[in-house]
Formats: structure tokens, sequence, C-alpha cells
């Protein structure tokens, strides 16, 4: 399984959806999209820049809602949002939850959100059956086999310690990470944070089952503006190929 995330409005919603619709036909079987917040504390450079540009471009809440939509006209694979509690908050959290479902968001994940306070977000999402996605990081340790237990959708496992973006090598046990995660749930689990490369993602969806890849697709976004899908729809092909070789 191959996942792509993209910031939303950056640099505008047509864009995004042109992306989308790149990297589906390119062979991304997940897309993650991340509704722009002022304060990302997730991520790293590349993707707190295109929060800010997406921002700066005027993008809300509502019209990423509307640019979904659109997009469930012919995108089937799976969509997840990828943002902030205080976005979910402050919408709402049913509000937000009821909007996703009209939509067709099929979960969400909110990495500043940790497993001991998701209570104040998951029974929202249980009731409209929206997964609220977990994160396990190399700090999980003795949590990993409680978070997986309880574990909705598919399980994001954080390849590496800090923010967001690519990185030349990745050097956690991921496979000792993704055992116990096993031996707990038979929820499929998808490694991200650094993944840029056809030999990383194949070596990640190797252990796993499957590579999520962010900072890359972003910065491809970055360099190439409105001309980005075609450059992502390529981009996405060479990663789909090196994950099946």
């Amino acid at each position: 399984m191959l996942g792509l995330f993209g910031t939303c409005g950056d640099p505008d919603l047509a864009t995004t959806a042109a992306c989308v619709r790149s990297a589906v036909k390119g062979g991304a079987d997940l897309i993650e999209l991340g509704i722009p917040f002022s304060d990302p504390t997730a991520e790293g450079p590349v993707i707190q820049a295109a929060n800010e540009r997406a921002l700066k471009g005027g993008v809300t809440t509502d019209k990423i809602f509307e640019l979904i939509q659109e997009l469930r006209r012919d995108v089937t694979v799976p969509m997840v949002f990828m943002t902030y509690a205080n976005v979910v908050y402050s919408y709402g959290i049913e509000r937000f939850c009821d909007k996703c479902v009209a939509v067709g968001i099929d979960g969400m994940i909110l990495p500043d959100v940790p497993y001991e306070e998701k209570e104040e977000f998951a029974p929202a999402c249980r009731a409209r059956g929206l997964a609220f996605i977990s994160l396990i990081a190399p700090t999980s340790e003795n949590r990993v086999a409680m978070i997986a237990k309880e574990a909705e959708g598919f399980l994001y496992i954080v390849s590496s310690m800090g923010v967001t973006g690519v990185r030349s090598e990745i050097t956690t046990d991921i496979g000792a990470m993704v055992k116990l995660v096993r031996e707990n749930t038979s929820i499929p689990c998808a490694v991200g944070f650094g993944i840029s490369t056809p030999a990383q993602a194949k070596k990640m969806a190797d252990l796993s089952d499957g590579a999520i890849v962010g900072s890359a697709i972003v910065r491809l976004i970055a360099e190439h503006g409105k001309n980005a899908p075609k450059y992502v729809n390529e981009y996405v092909k060479s990663m789909k190929e090196g994950m099946r070789t």
C-alpha cells in the first residue's frame, strides 16, 4: 500500500484536486489530506511552508470539505484528513465529523492528540463510522500494545523521532515495532515520516503493510506549482514500481 500526503490549498484547491487525481492514477492507494493550521507542531519546514502558503491563499475548512465532495465524484480510494486538534475543536467536533461523513472522508489523524487524550475525539468518530487513526512512534515503547489493541482504520507508524521531512536514512527498528503491533491487532499498519525514495518505500512496505510519503510530494508541489500534477503522477509511478521490484 502506498499512501500520499498533500496540504489542501497549496498552491490552490484546484491544484490540490488535480494532484490527488494524478496520484491515484499513478497508483496511490490512500490519500492523506492536510487541513492547514497556523502552528503545525509535527511538521518540518517543507510542510510548515505549505501550511503558510495555503492559509495566505485563503483556504478554509469549509472550502476543503467542498473539495472532498468534488473529488468523491471519481476518486474511490480511501481519503483521510491529517490535521490538528484545534482545527477540529474550533469547528465543533461533532459538526466536523458529520461533515466528514457527508463528503466521503474515511478517517482522521490528529498528531497532537496523544493516546491518553483521544477520548475527546474518538467517540464522535466511532459513532459515525469514521476511523480515528492512531500513531505509534519510536518513543511509544511499552504503550505500543495498548495503542494497537484499540486501533481503527490503520495504524500510522512514525519512522523517526522529530518532525516530518525527507530523511536519507531511517534507523528505527521498524520490524520490532511492527511485530509488536501484529501481536495485538489485525489492522494494517503503514510507515510514514521521512520516506522519499522507491528503495525506502519498498523497505518499509516489506516490513509493514505500506509506506506513506508526505514531504517529498509537498516539495514537488512547491517546486512546480500549478504544473505539479504531472510530476506527482511520475513520482508516484516510480515509487509504486520501486515497491513492486
